[in-house]
Order: structure tokens, then C-alpha cells, then sequence
């Protein structure tokens, strides 16, 4: 079977494989920054490359004389990152750094005093879409916030281009919220079981 093309046809690439330029990103605002409304909108069409959420479980090891096993640990959240595509009005930009500096000032070390608590964090929401359009799977990415703006290099040489620059999140979790679609068979749904509070379930 592993010689045979139409075994591979037949259990491997059975759709003919998901392609990675088919995705977009939804941002959603937080309140009391006072952000342009219409930037997220314009974010969706100018995110030019992201990821889905990778899963990371460190592990612990355990010394036995002179040997070590490894066992389950805590779960790690890793940032996230976009890139983004610059247009000449720079919106998207001026977006990210209002959020920014309304975090921590750029001058005078505090934050703005119209956010309490954790007001400044918001839901990303990020969708792989299949050659058909439908939606195969998407994750929310929650209580995220920008830690990082990267510079936008500036070039006599860089001809025929567009500007781009990176924003860098951090995050506290990641669920699946769009988990099955018309081609898949239900192995992959978990969002019920990664919401679960404690041993015995939500109280």
C-alpha cells in the first residue's frame, strides 16, 4: 500500500491538501482607546500572513538515579503574530500604535486611565477556508493585546514593493470555534473538552 499512488489518493490527500493562502484574520476593538472604528475592517484585507495557534505542553522531567522521565506539565500559550500590509494612509499602523501607547505611554509610564482591568485585551479570530470557501476550521485566540510593532524598513533599493511590518500578541488561551465542516468526521471536535472548569466539570 505505501507504493501505491491510488492508496495515497484514496486516505491521504483526499481533498487534494488545504492550502495556506486561504485564511483570514477578524479583529475586534477594545473599548475606550478611542480607535478608528473602520481600521479593523480594513486589517482583514491587509493581514497578509498569520498561523494557526500551535499546541505546547511543557514537559517536566523527573531524575531516577542518574536517569530522567518525562511527564505531562502545564500548557504554554506562545505569542502570536501577523503581518501586516501598509497602505499610504496608514490606519492598520496607526491602530496597532494607538493600542500600544494607550498600554503604556510612550513619555510618562502609564497606562490610559480610560482602561481598567484588562479592557485593553480583545478575541482575534482566525479562519482557514477550503478551495470551495467553506470555513474547515477556526480559533479564537482570547484575551490578546499587541506587545510588539515591528519596524518597517525603509529602502532606496526596494522597488516593485509594498510595505509590511509584523505585530506580535500575546494571548491567555486559544480555543477551536469552527471545528468541523462538510469534509470532516468529528475526531477533531474538542471545544467542549477544553472548556471544562476543574475536575468535575463547570460548577
Amino acid at each position: 500500500m505505501p507504493f501505491n499512488i491510488n492508496g495515497f489518493k484514496s486516505y491521504g490527500l483526499v481533498y487534494g491538501g488545504t492550502r495556506p493562502s486561504l485564511f483570514a484574520v477578524q479583529l475586534n476593538l477594545p473599548a475606550n482607546i478611542g480607535l478608528d472604528t473602520n481600521s479593523p475592517t480594513k486589517f482583514r484585507f491587509l493581514c497578509r500572513a498569520a498561523e494557526l495557534p500551535e499546541s505546547t505542553i511543557s514537559p517536566i522531567e523527573v531524575p531516577y538515579f542518574g536517569r530522567k522521565i518525562k511527564v505531562a506539565g502545564e500548557r504554554v500559550f506562545s505569542d502570536w503574530s501577523v503581518t501586516v500590509m501598509n497602505d499610504e494612509d496608514f490606519n492598520v499602523r496607526a491602530m496597532f500604535e494607538a493600542w500600544s501607547n494607550a498600554l503604556n505611554r510612550m513619555i510618562s509610564n502609564v497606562r490610559d486611565s480610560n482602561i481598567s482591568a484588562e479592557q485593553y485585551k480583545i478575541d482575534l479570530e482566525v479562519f482557514q477556508f477550503g478551495k470551495d470557501g467553506e470555513t474547515l476550521r477556526s480559533y479564537i485566540i482570547s484575551g490578546a493585546f499587541p506587545t510588539q510593532i515591528g519596524a518597517i524598513s525603509l529602502d532606496w533599493d526596494s522597488v516593485n514593493q509594498v510595505e509590511t511590518f509584523t505585530v506580535n500578541f500575546a494571548y491567555d488561551y486559544w480555543i477551536p470555534n469552527v471545528e468541523t465542516s462538510s469534509k470532516s468526521t468529528g475526531t477533531n471536535v474538542f471545544a467542549g473538552a477544553a472548556t471544562v472548569d476543574g475536575p468535575n466539570g463547570p460548577a
